[in-house]
């Protein structure tokens, strides 16, 4: 049990730095490559900061740990939302410039609801699995488009600030996309097996330990850089990060998975988990657009009912596994 213990812990550990070493060189890469800054925030690093998420999840499928997959990829969701978004908010109110932002946000709020009615049936197939696949191509497709055309947008010019700082030659940048995908894999693989070793000895299911431990760790790449960002004054950047990597982890993580392997769904998804983060999803589209002529904002009064909202989450998760409910 220690020894699991200590995986996990040394998993997320080498996880978290892997990934930010990759979002570093697939960045700095894309850069050499002549690829716009708004292209690049809205591919390289919002699929850089999901890493974590798909290639545990894809490993989870693979070694025939469903629940672990699945709750990996809807927890960090609401993990991201409420606790990462509400201490950004709580730190400094975060206001929305970017058009890409908005234009984003509808598209997360579908997405999760096709999410829902994938759970109906209690499982994603993995005809389930090649229409979310088919979904994030589309949806990969309009963002080359839309950052080719290379218009103005707040987005983008954050994105330029950011990569004018972590600025590194080609070699240097190779070296940490492809060393940091080489430790991803190796840390994840630590990761599920300690979290698939505890889970088994606890006797709780692998899906809330995905849910909990699992996204948690996984969502710390988009903690440290959405906490980053708000520093900067870049608010479009850091809301951008958290909608990314929404639309990565509902599309390409579980799609991914249920492709590997067809996820058996436990109906407590659906009715807990799903809805928790379909209902987040929804308050952040009624925050982040406006309402009422509104510019579209998070005060700290949101970012705190989204902490409390995280908060009494947690606490019902935990005591599923001490038993009390």
């Amino acid at each position: 049990m220690l020894l699991a213990f200590a995986a996990i812990v040394a998993g997320l550990i080498v996880l978290v730095w892997s990934a930010d070493r990759f979002v570093d060189g697939a960045s700095a890469a894309a850069v050499h490559a002549g690829m716009p800054p708004l292209l690049i925030g809205m591919l390289v690093i919002g699929f850089g900061t999901s890493a974590p998420e798909l290639v545990v999840s894809a490993l989870a499928a693979s070694q025939g740990n469903p629940g672990l997959a699945l709750g990996n990829a809807y927890g960090s969701n609401i993990t991201n939302i409420a606790l990462i978004l509400g201490l950004v908010a709580l730190i400094s109110p975060i206001t929305v410039h970017s058009q890409v932002v908005r234009r984003e946000l509808p598209i997360l709020l579908g997405v999760t609801l096709l999410a829902g009615a994938q759970l109906l049936d209690g499982a994603i197939s993995r005809a389930d699995a090649w229409v979310l696949l088919a979904v994030f191509a589309l949806l990969m497709g309009w963002s080359i488009v839309q950052g080719m055309r290379g218009k103005a947008d707040a987005l983008g010019s954050e994105t330029e600030a950011e990569l004018r700082e972590a600025a590194m030659p080609l070699g240097r940048a190779l070296f940490w996309l492809l060393f940091g995908l080489l430790l991803l894999v190796l840390s994840s693989r630590l990761l599920v097996w300690g979290a698939v070793t505890v889970a088994q000895s606890l006797g709780v299911s692998e899906l809330v330990i995905g849910l909990t431990i699992v996204a948690v760790g996984t969502s710390l790449p988009e903690l440290a850089s959405s906490i980053a960002a708000i520093r900067k004054n870049e608010h479009d950047l850091a809301l951008g990060n958290i909608i990314g990597s929404g639309l990565f982890n509902t599309l390409a993580v579980v799609g991914l998975a249920g492709a590997i392997m067809p996820l058996e769904v436990e109906s407590v998804v659906l009715w807990r988990d799903w809805l928790l983060m379909a209902l987040l999803t929804l308050g952040l589209f009624v925050m982040g657009l406006g309402i009422n002529g509104r510019q579209g904002r998070l005060n700290r009064v949101e970012g705190g009912l989204l902490l409390l909202v995280y908060v009494c989450y947690s606490s019902y998760l935990a005591a599923t596994i001490i038993g009390w409910v």
